[in-house]
């Protein structure tokens, strides 16, 4: 419906628009409007709950083989060995609680996620930029075989989980749930 569209009151009371021989109701176009909106809302939490998920799995997957993960952050050459452990810790814990914000909404969590999906990628594109031929340890210690493709794979995935980060940013405020309706 148009903005110039004239608005008259049709036999029911209703108002109403002329839309070329036909005449749409308001209710209608908001009827339309409303069928976007709750495809916009399976979307983000699809998008939301598949998010979380990896970064659930991804952190567990790393807390069950510390010393491991430890030797993967060590293969990049950034930390020093006394922080090795704690960070091999530290990483999968946050990514866990992320996980968890992220799919009860909890505010913050969101900048959690894209904070370390920028450090991923950071470090990433370090040790592509050095010809490092080890396992990026996204989703724990893996095969050795697949170490060097490994790590241009991780950051092209990484960057698709940040653009779901973005998607999850601006879809947040367009549509509201509130319980269990969509509110207007």
């Amino acid at each position: 419906m148009s903005v110039l569209t004239p608005f008259f009151r049709n036999n029911t009371g209703r108002l109403s628009a002329q839309q070329g021989q036909g005449v749409e109701t308001v209710e209608n176009s908001s009827s339309k409007s409303r069928g976007n909106r709750l495809i916009l809302v399976a979307a983000e939490r699809g998008v939301r709950w598949l998010l979380a998920a990896i970064f659930l799995y991804s952190g567990m997957v790393k807390l069950m083989d510390p010393a491991g993960f430890a030797t993967v952050i060590a293969g990049f050459g950034l930390l020093p060995k006394p922080l090795l452990i704690p960070a091999a810790l530290f990483l999968p814990i946050l990514e866990v609680v992320a996980g968890i914000g992220v799919v009860f909404a909890i505010r913050g969590s969101l900048a959690v996620v894209a904070a370390m999906l920028v450090l991923f990628m950071t470090v990433l594109v370090y040790g592509i930029h050095l010809g490092l031929d080890i396992d990026c340890g996204c989703f724990g210690p893996e095969d050795p075989e697949q170490a060097y493709k490994g790590l241009k794979v991780a950051l092209a995935r990484d960057a698709v989980l940040l653009t779901a980060v973005f998607f999850l940013y601006w879809s947040r405020g367009r549509v509201r749930w509130r319980a269990g309706r969509l509110s207007e």
